[in-house]
């Protein structure tokens, strides 16, 4: 059975308890379930169907089960993999202490984007796909990095640090 990796936006620990997210994939019907840190990053196996099925029946089962649901966005593991293989930001130069994000997109931007895009030292350097990757400088002025983000592409849309798709694609 496929492995698949489901990325929820706005989970933190204030707002959403791991062992709950769980259960809620569960009882959706997928199995091998773990979830990946606290930051909503759900792992499962499933039978093999498409990405906006695998999306509805998550956000299904936690409006059921929690009252509310979180935007999901889900990507194969296998796929997540090659992406990391590939390395999209390996072309670009990445500043000194950058950290690296990559950015899933539910819908591609209806416009033809011109990158990289640069924003108070933020960089939006590739986009292949529904995955942008980007580059950002840590400043005091904050994460700057999800302005330009949701400038470009919106609201609907959810990051994880470059670790984090690396810990999930493995899990």
């Amino acid at each position: 059975m496929p492995r698949y990796v489901a990325f929820l936006r706005g989970v933190s620990p204030m707002n959403a308890r791991m062992p709950e997210l769980k259960r809620c994939f569960e009882n959706a019907g997928f199995t091998e379930v773990r979830t990946v840190l606290s930051s909503g990053n759900v792992v499962f196996d499933s039978r093999a169907m498409a990405r906006a099925t695998l999306e509805r029946r998550a956000e299904a089962a936690m409006q059921q089960q929690l009252g509310r649901s979180f935007p999901t966005l889900v990507r194969s593991a296998e796929a997540l993999r090659q992406m990391l293989a590939a390395d999209p930001c390996a072309a670009h130069e990445v500043p000194a202490g950058a950290k690296r994000v990559v950015t899933f997109l539910r819908t591609a931007p209806e416009a033809k984007l011109s990158l990289p895009i640069e924003l108070d030292g933020a960089h939006i350097l590739a986009m292949e796909g529904l995955e942008v990757f980007t580059a950002y400088v840590p400043s005091p002025r904050g994460p700057v990095f999800m302005s330009l983000i949701e400038k470009t592409f919106g609201n609907g849309v959810t990051t994880r640090t470059w670790e984090t798709v690396r810990k999930c694609a493995v899990a």
